[in-house]
């Protein structure tokens, strides 16, 4: 089922489309790139305690399509259907899978992403669906206070071009935790949280933290094409 919104006379239409999948419905809320401009389709899907209204997710799917980059921001399965908790990792993977053929339609290369569980999601499905590159937004690499539980390997394992822009106070890994590999690119946005809030006594303010994500985003795009 699908279902057109249109935002305004100057901004693209954006467009929702609920898809099914093995573990429930999922949705998909399209922020078309211009159709002679578009290149690539940048899924990204939200965390294990929010949706898709993250201030990364919503930064990003506003800026990157007058870069030429399709934004698909992923509700998964268990968003849809109102729970507050997420299922287990493999299930996600399962959300994920069902909503890959969707996401390929506009026949453009697919950039796998999302934030916190969504990237480690991306990560560990990227090779399997064919995936052109991953984006992961504040990538869990451990639990809070847990370095010992290491999610490295799923970051390591992506096998293809990968991304993590991490905030540099992210209690879910730090910039300096992650093991150095040629296998990712990192950025790292100053004084963030794991939601890339920045504290007020910060030299830079809520708004340039974002607007560093958006251009690490959009420079690293532009390197795939």
């Amino acid at each position: 089922m699908t279902k057109n919104t249109t935002t305004n006379a100057a901004q693209p239409t954006v467009r929702t489309e609920t898809v099914g999948t093995g573990a429930g419905e999922a949705r998909v809320t399209w922020h078309p790139a211009p159709a002679k401009k578009a290149r690539l389709v940048l899924a990204l899907s939200h965390g294990a305690g929010g949706g898709i209204e993250a201030r990364d997710l919503k930064a990003v799917a506003a800026e990157l399509p007058a870069h030429g980059v399709t934004v698909a921001l992923v509700e998964q399965p268990w968003r849809v259907a109102g729970k507050k908790v997420a299922p287990a990792p493999k299930t996600l993977d399962v959300g994920w899978r069902g909503v890959w053929p969707a996401l390929e339609k506009p026949a453009l290369p697919v950039v796998s992403g999302g934030r916190s569980a969504g990237a480690r999601v991306a990560c560990r499905t990227a090779q399997e669906l064919g995936a052109a590159a991953v984006l992961a937004l504040s990538f869990p690499l451990h639990p809070p206070g847990r370095p010992e539980k290491s999610r490295a390997d799923e970051l390591l394992g992506a096998g293809v071009p990968t991304l993590v822009v991490q905030g540099g106070n992210d209690p879910f890994g730090k910039p300096a935790e992650f093991p150095g590999s040629t296998a990712y690119e990192l950025v790292e946005i100053p004084y963030g949280d794991h939601g890339f809030a920045v504290p007020k006594r910060a030299d830079i303010g809520q708004d340039e933290a974002l607007a560093l994500i958006v251009d690490a985003v959009v420079k690293w795009a532009g390197s795939l094409a």
